[in-house]
């Protein structure tokens, strides 16, 4: 049943993400007309190319960066693979939970492997508060992921 979970949330994700990026990017022609505003200010699709991980950090386009995230995406996807075919989770939100993780970066490797870059274009602001920074539908999976990994942790919480 646990690894069922993470199957379907990985598979579910990362189909998710590449259907997004293909519709918005490539058949909206976003990275053609760089912008478009979908709901603005809430909902906004800019073009973005990262090259780094979140925000762009540890971007700057060296091929060995790029191979080196994409390394440590794997580790961290096998990683979760382990950990949940050893049963070491409690909640059953943990195997999903690991499996959104999992989607998202791999689709995110998707991107580096066939572009050189991750394909980012939400942008979201509100409240007066204008946002500068893109991010994807995968980044979305691998933040509630996490999320749900941290939030359905079955240890107990007790010092004693």
């Amino acid at each position: 049943m646990a690894a069922r979970l993470m199957i379907w949330g990985a598979v579910l994700s990362l189909l998710a993400d590449q259907v997004s990026k293909y519709l918005v990017v490539h058949w909206m022609a976003l990275d053609q007309r760089l912008r478009i505003d979908v709901l603005p200010p809430i909902l906004n699709f800019r073009y973005g190319e990262n090259t780094g991980i979140n925000f762009g950090l540890l971007g700057g386009g060296d091929d060995a960066a790029r191979w080196i995230l994409i390394g440590l995406s794997l580790v961290i996807c096998v990683a979760l693979v382990v950990w949940i075919r050893r049963g070491k989770h409690g909640h059953w939100m943990m195997p999903l939970s690991a499996g959104l993780v999992i989607g998202g970066a791999l689709g995110n490797v998707a991107d580096r492997l066939l572009y050189g870059y991750v394909l980012d274009f939400l942008n979201m602001s509100c409240c007066g508060i204008r946002n500068p920074f893109v991010f994807n539908v995968a980044d979305i999976f691998i933040f509630a992921g996490a999320a749900g990994l941290i939030l359905f942790e079955g240890r107990s919480k007790n010092p004693a």
